[in-house]
C-alpha cells in the first residue's frame, strides 16, 4: 500500500499547475432578490465547498478545468444542483426557491452521488443530529427512527440494524468508506461504532450485491463521517448528553481544520451507562463502557484528492440474564465483552479532465474479548455483583483482520451515459487465543467485478448493472470451501409531472454462508444455545422488486414504498430438541424463504402554518419459508405519528418541539421457537434550537422517551426469553457548542 501511495504522490506533483480555477458566485432568492448568508455551496465529486459571506458570495478555489456538479442548500429552500463548467464559467449566479420541505441532500452510498431526488434507487437519510434530538441513546438506538429499520438488541449497549426483516450478515455496514467487519454473525454483537464524529445515516432497503458484494444481500447501512472544514478555516465543537434512566452519559470533542490543500480532524468522546430501569426495576448487568477516538488527515488538490481516517472504538458491555443486584455502578459484571475496534481507511480520487478514478483501502482489526461468569455461591458475591480480575483469562478471545480494497473508474461522460467499472476485494483472517473456539482460525478471501450505468433522460432515469463475486474460505485443517455468484439489477426513475415520481428496481444478491454458519460446533454467554454448522450449506441467492412512489406538493410529501423479496437458500437456525451443556441444540438449515411488505408515509405542513409539521408513517413486513411456517426476528407493524413545530424568535434559531407516538402492533407471526408480543404505544416528546453565546453557536435539546413509563417488551429484544422489559422511562439533556 505505501508504494502506491508513493505513485499517486508522484503522479500529484506533476499534475499540470495551469488546471486550476477559482470559482466565485452570489447566492439569491428567486423572490425577494435578497442574498443568502451561510448558504452551503459543494462540490460533492470533487468534496469541495464552502460558505456564502453577509453578501451571499462565495469564493472557491482549486477547482480543475471541466464539467463538475454544484450543490447549493440553505434551510428553508430548495436544494440547487446544476453544473459549472470550467474555464468559461468562474462567475456564477444561483437563486434559489422558498420551501417549507427540508433541504435534500447528497447520497454517498450510491455510486453516482446525486440528490436523493434524482437518484434511481430509494435511499433513506438521516442526519446523526436528527437522532440525536430524538434522544438516542446510542447510534444503533438512533436507527430505530429510519422507516423499516429497527434494531435486535440486548439491553441498550448492544444492538445491530434489521432491514425489512434481514439483519446479522445479510445487512452490510460501511464506515469510513469501507465495509465493516466485525464478527457480526452473533446475535449478541453489535456494531461497535460510536455516534460521535458522524455526518448522516444512509440507508439502502433491498439488495445491494451489485455496489457492494456478498452480504449486502439485505440491504447496507451507511455511515457517513464527518466532514472536513471548509478552506482556510478551523472550527472547534464540545458536546454532552446526559440520560435520567441509567445516570449515564456522553460526551465529545473535536476540532477540525483546513487550509487549500492540508486538512485534519480530531474527536474522542467517552460514554458510560448504569443498568437501564424499567418501571419495576434495573435491568442487570446491562451497564456499559465506551471510549472512542477518531482522527483523519486529508490532501486535496485541483486534480487529486485523498483522506486517511482513523478510529479507535473500545468497549466494555455487560450482557444482562437475569434480574439481580441493583445498582447504578457502570463497570460491568460478568458475563461482558471487552472489545476493541480499530478501523483505518483511506480514500483517493484522482480526477483526469473528464474522468476520475476512485482508490478505497480499509483495514480493520476486531479483538474481541468476552469473560464468562464464574458462578461463585451467594454468599460469596459482593453487593455490586462480580467482575473480572485483572489479569484474568477470557473465556473467548478472537481476533478478527480484515484489508478490503475498493478501485472504480468512472468514464468520460459519454452522451445521456454515466459508467462506473470497478474492481472489489477483501482478505481476512479469524483467529483464536482463548480456552473456547466458538468458530476455528480460518481465512477469507473475496474479489468482485463490477460495471454500472446511470442513463438520463428528459423526465426518466436509468441504472443497470452487472457483477460478478468469488468467495474462498480456507478454515485451518478442516476444508476449503469457494463460492461465487454472478448477479444484476436494473432500475427506472420517472417523473410523471413536477410533484410525482415512481421507481422502480429489480436487483439480485447473494450472501455466502459465514464460518459460524458452516464451522458454529459450541455456545457461549449470550447465546443460550449449542449451535452446530454445517459445512455444506449453500449460496443464499434472491431476488427483489422494489417499486416506490412519492409525491411531493408545496404542502403535502406523500411516499408508498413495497416490496417482495425472494430467497433461496435461506440459512435459518432450527432446534432438533436435544440439549448439550444444559443448552438447547440449534442446527442450520436452507430452504427457500420470501419477504414482502413496505412502507407508507404522509408528512402535511398546512399553510399558512408552514411551520407546523404533521408526519405519519406504517412500515410493515411478513416473512415466510417455503413451507408457510414465519421466520423469526420479524419486526411488528409499526404506526408512528408525529407532531412537529419550528419556531425562531429575537433570542433562539431553528427552534423545534415535537410529540411523537410510536405504536407496535401484535406479532402474532412468529417462527416455531417464538412466542407472540403484544402491541404496545410509546409517546416521546421533545424540544431545542439554537441560540448565540459569545458569538458561537449553543445548541440545546430536552427529550423525553416512553414518557408514560410503559412497560414492554420489544418484539426483537434478545431479553424477551427472560421477560425482561425493555427501557423506562428516559429523559436525557442535550447540549453543543461550537468553537
Amino acid at each position: 500500500m505505501k508504494s502506491i501511495y508513493l505513485s499517486l504522490l508522484f503522479l500529484v506533483a506533476s499534475l499540470p499547475i495551469h488546471a486550476q480555477n477559482t470559482v466565485k458566485g452570489t447566492i439569491t432568492d428567486i423572490d425577494t432578490h435578497e442574498v443568502l448568508e451561510l448558504a452551503n455551496v459543494y462540490f460533492p465529486i470533487l468534496e469541495k465547498g464552502g460558505i456564502t459571506n453577509e453578501n451571499g458570495e462565495f469564493t472557491i478555489y482549486n477547482i480543475p478545468n471541466g464539467k463538475h456538479k454544484i450543490i447549493v442548500s440553505i434551510i428553508g429552500y430548495e436544494t440547487y444542483d446544476g453544473y459549472v463548467e470550467l474555464p468559461n464559467e468562474d462567475y456564477i449566479k444561483i437563486q434559489l426557491y422558498a420551501s417549507a420541505i427540508e433541504m435534500d441532500e447528497i447520497v454517498l452510498s450510491t455510486p453516482f452521488h446525486k440528490l436523493q431526488r434524482d437518484n434511481v434507487m430509494k435511499v433513506d437519510q438521516k442526519k446523526i443530529s436528527e437522532l440525536k434530538s430524538n434522544g438516542a441513546v446510542t447510534l444503533a438506538d438512533g436507527i430505530n427512527t429510519i422507516s423499516g429499520v429497527e434494531t435486535v438488541s440486548t439491553g441498550i449497549g448492544i444492538g445491530k440494524p434489521v432491514i425489512r426483516g434481514l439483519s446479522s450478515n445479510r445487512v452490510l455496514v460501511y464506515a469510513q468508506g469501507v465495509r465493516l467487519e466485525n464478527q457480526q454473525y452473533g446475535d449478541e454483537h453489535g456494531l461497535g461504532l460510536s455516534d460521535a464524529g458522524v455526518e448522516s445515516i444512509e440507508v439502502i432497503k433491498g439488495p445491494a450485491s451489485l455496489l457492494y458484494g456478498s452480504d449486502a444481500l439485505g440491504g447496507v447501512l451507511y455511515i457517513n463521517p464527518e466532514k472536513f472544514a471548509n478552506a482556510n478555516s478551523s472550527k472547534g465543537d464540545i458536546n454532552f448528553n446526559y440520560f435520567t434512566n441509567t445516570q449515564g452519559y456522553n460526551t465529545n470533542a473535536g476540532f477540525k481544520t483546513s487550509g487549500e490543500i492540508f486538512k485534519a480532524i480530531f474527536r474522542g468522546s467517552l460514554t458510560e451507562h448504569s443498568d437501564y430501569k424499567t418501571k419495576d426495576y434495573r435491568v442487570t448487568n446491562s451497564r456499559f463502557k465506551e471510549q472512542d477516538f477518531k482522527a483523519a488527515i486529508g490532501l486535496h488538490t485541483s486534480k487529486f484528492n485523498t483522506e486517511i481516517r482513523y478510529n479507535l472504538n473500545a468497549s466494555q458491555l455487560g450482557i444482562p440474564e437475569e434480574i439481580g443486584v441493583q445498582s447504578t455502578s457502570t463497570t460491568p459484571l460478568e458475563p461482558n465483552q471487552n472489545i476493541n475496534n480499530h478501523i483505518l481507511s483511506s480514500k483517493s480520487k484522482l480526477f483526469l479532465e473528464n474522468s476520475s478514478f476512485e482508490l478505497n483501502f480499509g483495514y480493520i482489526f476486531n479483538d474481541r474479548k468476552e469473560f464468562e461468569d464464574h458462578h461463585h455461591e451467594e454468599d460469596e458475591e459482593e453487593e455490586e455483583g462480580e467482575e473480572h480480575e485483572e489479569g484474568e483469562e477470557a473465556a473467548l478471545h478472537m481476533k478478527l483482520k480484515t484489508f478490503n480494497y475498493d478501485l472504480k473508474y468512472n468514464l468520460p461522460k459519454s452522451g445521456k451515459f454515466e459508467t462506473i467499472v470497478g474492481i472489489q476485494g477483501m482478505t481476512q483472517t479469524n483467529s483464536n487465543f482463548g480456552e473456547e473456539e466458538l468458530i476455528p482460525d480460518a481465512t477469507t478471501n473475496d474479489i468482485g467485478l463490477l460495471a454500472t450505468s446511470h442513463i438520463h433522460f428528459d423526465a426518466m432515469d436509468l441504472q443497470i448493472g452487472a457483477r460478478y463475486d468469488n468467495r474462498t474460505i480456507n478454515v485451518d485443517n478442516s476444508f476449503d470451501k469457494s463460492f461465487s455468484s454472478f448477479n444484476g439489477a436494473f432500475g427506472i426513475k420517472k417523473d410523471f409531472s413536477e410533484s410525482f415520481t415512481t421507481r422502480v428496481n429489480l436487483a439480485s444478491g447473494f450472501r455466502a454462508p459465514n464460518l459460524a454458519e458452516l464451522t458454529s460446533d459450541g455456545s457461549h454467554e449470550g447465546t443460550n444455545r449449542y449451535e452446530v454448522g454445517n459445512e455444506n450449506l449453500k449460496n443464499e441467492q434472491n431476488f427483489q422488486i422494489d417499486v416506490a412512489f412519492e409525491y411531493n406538493a408545496q404542502h403535502v410529501e406523500l411516499f408508498v414504498n413495497g416490496f417482495y423479496n425472494k430467497v433461496n437458500n435461506f440459512i435459518f437456525l432450527s432446534p432438533d430438541g436435544t440439549l448439550i451443556d444444559d443448552n438447547p441444540v440449534y442446527l442450520y438449515l436452507q430452504d427457500d424463504a420470501k419477504l414482502f411488505g413496505g412502507e407508507l408515509g404522509l408528512h402535511f405542513h398546512p399553510h399558512p402554518l408552514d411551520k407546523l409539521h404533521i408526519e405519519n408513517t406504517f412500515e410493515t413486513v411478513t416473512g415466510k419459508l417455503k413451507d408457510g411456517s414465519h421466520l423469526p426476528l420479524i419486526p411488528a407493524n409499526k404506526i408512528t405519528n408525529t407532531i412537529r413545530l419550528e419556531f425562531e424568535n429575537d433570542w433562539i434559531e431553528k427552534g423545534y418541539s415535537f410529540i411523537r407516538l410510536s405504536t407496535y402492533l401484535k406479532q402474532n407471526n412468529i417462527s416455531d421457537f417464538e412466542t407472540s408480543t403484544p402491541s404496545y404505544a410509546l409517546v416521546n416528546v421533545g424540544i431545542g434550537g439554537e441560540m448565540k453565546l459569545f458569538n458561537n453557536s449553543l445548541q440545546l435539546s430536552i427529550s423525553g422517551n416512553n414518557l408514560m413509563n410503559k412497560k414492554y417488551v420489544n418484539h426483537l429484544s434478545r431479553l424477551k426469553s427472560d421477560g425482561i422489559y425493555n427501557i423506562g422511562r428516559n429523559v436525557s439533556f442535550a447540549l453543543s457548542y461550537t468553537l
